[in-house]
C-alpha cells in the first residue's frame, strides 16, 4: 500500500454549534473553535472536520444551505472562518469542510429562481415532476418525510427532496449545476481549506425512472445508482486532480465491493469513505456481525483503497451509550477507542468521545430538536401508535443524543457558554465527565486517547499492517493482529459486561497498552482491552 499523510491521519470532528460558545448567545460558533484549537492540537490529531457553517435557514442544522459563499450569522463571519483556517494551519492542523451538494435550501437563490417557472435559466436545476396536487408522482419515501415530493403552487409541479421538504435535491444531470458546484469547491480550496467531507455524495445520481418501488421503506433506491462514478470522476478531474485535498464521502447503501469503486487508488474519485453497515444497521454491538463487516471491508479494499472507522458522529448516538456500557463507561470508552484506532482505516473522533461523553434520553418528545425525529415521531403517533412506545423506540437513534454541548468543566452549563441558557440541553453528567477533570487524571479516557494517537504516529503497523481476525466467531472476545515488517500487534478485547476466560497466551512482558492497571493471565475483566507487541 502506498504511504501517504492522509492514510496516517486522525480526524477530529467539530460540531461547532455544540463545541464552544464565544459570545454568550448559548450557541457554539467559529470563534469558540478558535479558542479551543490548542486543546484540539494537544490530542495529536491531524485533521479537523467542521460541520456546515454556511448561510442557512437552519431547518436541518446547517445541512440546508442557502448560500455556499457566506457564513451563517449564528456561526460568525467569513473572516472568522479564514482566521480559523490560518490558526489551524499554524498548529499543524488541516481543516476540511462539509460539502453538501445533493440538495440546497429552498431559500437558495437557485431554487427560488427555479420555482418561478419552467423556462428560466435554472428551471431544470432541480428535479420537477408533473402530477395532480395531493397525489405524489410515486410511492417513494424520503429520509425525513413520508414522501420525497412536495407540491409547488407556482410551478404547479412536484419537486423532489431526499430529506426535508425545505431541502430540494439538485439535478446533477444538468451540466450547469455540476459546473456551479465545481466553481464553488475551487473557491473554497483557494481559501485554504484542506478538503471536503462529502455529505450523502452518492445520492446525487438518481434512478433513471421514478417508477414505484416494491418496498418504499428500503431507501436504497435513493443512492448508489448507475452513473454515480462518472459524476465523481468528473468532479475529480475538475477540482481535485493535482491537489493534495483530502476527500471522504458519506456513502450509504454500499457494501465492500461497491465501496472499492469509490476509493480505489486507480479510480480517481475519493480518498476514503464512510459506510453505514455498523452505524445504521446495528442497534447495539453485535460482535460476530461487526467482525464480519470488518473482515469483508478489509478483504475487498486493501491494499487498493482505504475505509474510515467511526462509531459515532453528529447523526449517531455516542458510542459508549450505544456500543459500550455506561456502567463501565471509562473501560468501554477506552476499549472502543483502542479498537477503532487499531482496525484498518482512518479513525474519526467525534468531539467529546475522547472524554467518554454519553448519550441523553429526553422524557418529553418536545425536547428533541432533530427534524428527522420530530417528523417520524409525529407520523407514527398519527398512525395510531402509543406516544410512549414511539418515544422509547426512537430514543437510542435520535440525533440529539450526540448533539448535546461539549463538556469542558463542572461550571454552569459545562463551561460551554457564559449564557444562562444553551441551544441544546447539557447532559447532567457534566459534573463528573468533563475535560478539566480528565486533564487532572492520568488514567482518564482523555489520557488514553492521547496515548493511542501518539502510538499511531510512532508505529506504521497501526496504519499499514495486514489484518487477521483470530476469533471471528467468538461472541464476546475480539482478537485480531496487525503485522508489518516483522512487527506483530495483537489486540485482545472483551466486549462484554462480564469477565471472560480465555486460553490465549497473554504474556505480561509484551503488553504495550491496556485500559486496566492489573491483568489476569487467563481472564479479561468486563470491557478490558489489551494491546500486545511481538
Amino acid at each position: 500500500m502506498n504511504r501517504t499523510w492522509w492514510k496516517e491521519a486522525v480526524v477530529y470532528q467539530v460540531y461547532w454549534r455544540s463545541f464552544k460558545d464565544s459570545n454568550g448567545d448559548g450557541m457554539g460558533d467559529l470563534r469558540g473553535v478558535i479558542e479551543k484549537l490548542d486543546y484540539i492540537a494537544s490530542l495529536g490529531v491531524d485533521v479537523i472536520w467542521l460541520n456546515p457553517c454556511y448561510t442557512s435557514p437552519d431547518v436541518d442544522n446547517g445541512y440546508d444551505i442557502s448560500d455556499y459563499y457566506t457564513i451563517m450569522e449564528k456561526a460568525g463571519t467569513l473572516s472568522d472562518l479564514e482566521e480559523l483556517i490560518a490558526a489551524a494551519h499554524e498548529r499543524g492542523l488541516k481543516l476540511i469542510l462539509d460539502l453538501v451538494v445533493n440538495h440546497t435550501s429552498d431559500q437558495h437563490a437557485w431554487f427560488e429562481e427555479s420555482r418561478r417557472g419552467k423556462t428560466g435559466e435554472t428551471a431544470d436545476w432541480y428535479i420537477w415532476q408533473d402530477g395532480e396536487k395531493g397525489t405524489p408522482p410515486n410511492n417513494w419515501r424520503s429520509y425525513f418525510a413520508p414522501s420525497p415530493w412536495t407540491w409547488d403552487e407556482t410551478r404547479e409541479q412536484y419537486y423532489f427532496h431526499s430529506f426535508a421538504s425545505e431541502q430540494p435535491d439538485l439535478n446533477w444531470e444538468h451540466p450547469a449545476v455540476r459546473q456551479a458546484v465545481y466553481t464553488m469547491m475551487r473557491w473554497w480550496a483557494d481559501k485554504g481549506i484542506d478538503g471536503f467531507r462529502m455529505d450523502v455524495i452518492n445520492l446525487i445520481k438518481k434512478r433513471a425512472s421514478f417508477a414505484d418501488v416494491a418496498d418504499p421503506f428500503d431507501l436504497s433506491y435513493l443512492g448508489n445508482q448507475p452513473g454515480i462514478h462518472s459524476f465523481l470522476q468528473e468532479m475529480h478531474d475538475e477540482v481535485l486532480a493535482g491537489t493534495d485535498l483530502f476527500t471522504v464521502g458519506e456513502i450509504p447503501f454500499v457494501g465492500p465491493e461497491d465501496g472499492l469503486l469509490y476509493v480505489g487508488e486507480d479510480r480517481n474519485e475519493l480518498r476514503t469513505l464512510f459506510h453505514f453497515e455498523v452505524a445504521d444497521d446495528m442497534e447495539t454491538m453485535d460482535l460476530p456481525r461487526f467482525k464480519q463487516i470488518q473482515k469483508q471491508w478489509y478483504d475487498a479494499l486493501y491494499p487498493r483503497g482505504v475505509a474510515s472507522q467511526f462509531l459515532n458522529n453528529h447523526d449517531h448516538t455516542r458510542q459508549v451509550t450505544r456500543f459500550g456500557s455506561e456502567r463501565y463507561r471509562v473501560e468501554s470508552a477506552k476499549l472502543l477507542g483502542l479498537m477503532l484506532h487499531t482496525l484498518p482505516g482512518i479513525p474519526y473522533i467525534y468531539q467529546g468521545e475522547e472524554i467518554g461523553m454519553t448519550g441523553i434520553r429526553f422524557s418529553d418528545p418536545e425536547a428533541y430538536q432533530d427534524v428527522a425525529f420530530r417528523n417520524q415521531y409525529a407520523e407514527r403517533v398519527a398512525a395510531g401508535e402509543s406516544p410512549g412506545t414511539v418515544l422509547s423506540s426512537m430514543q437510542m437513534r435520535a440525533r440529539d443524543n450526540s448533539r448535546t454541548p461539549m463538556q469542558w468543566n463542572a461550571n454552569q452549563l459545562a463551561g460551554f457558554t457564559e449564557s444562562d441558557h444553551s441551544w441544546m440541553t447539557v447532559n447532567p453528567n457534566y459534573l463528573e465527565i468533563n475535560v478539566e477533570a480528565a486533564e487532572q487524571d492520568p488514567h482518564s479516557v482523555l489520557a488514553f486517547y492521547r496515548t493511542l494517537i501518539a502510538l499511531r504516529k510512532q508505529h506504521p503497523v497501526m496504519v499499514y499492517g495486514v489484518y487477521r481476525d483470530l476469533a471471528i466467531q467468538d461472541p464476546y472476545l475480539y482478537v485480531y493482529e496487525r503485522e508489518l515488517d516483522g512487527v506483530t500487534w495483537r489486540i485482545v478485547l472483551n466486549l462484554h459486561d462480564e469477565a471472560v476466560t480465555t486460553t490465549l497466551a497473554l504474556p505480561e512482558e509484551q503488553l504495550l497498552l491496556s485500559n486496566h492497571e492489573t491483568h489476569d493471565p487467563e481472564r479479561l475483566a468486563p470491557y478490558e482491552a489489551r494491546l500486545y507487541q511481538y
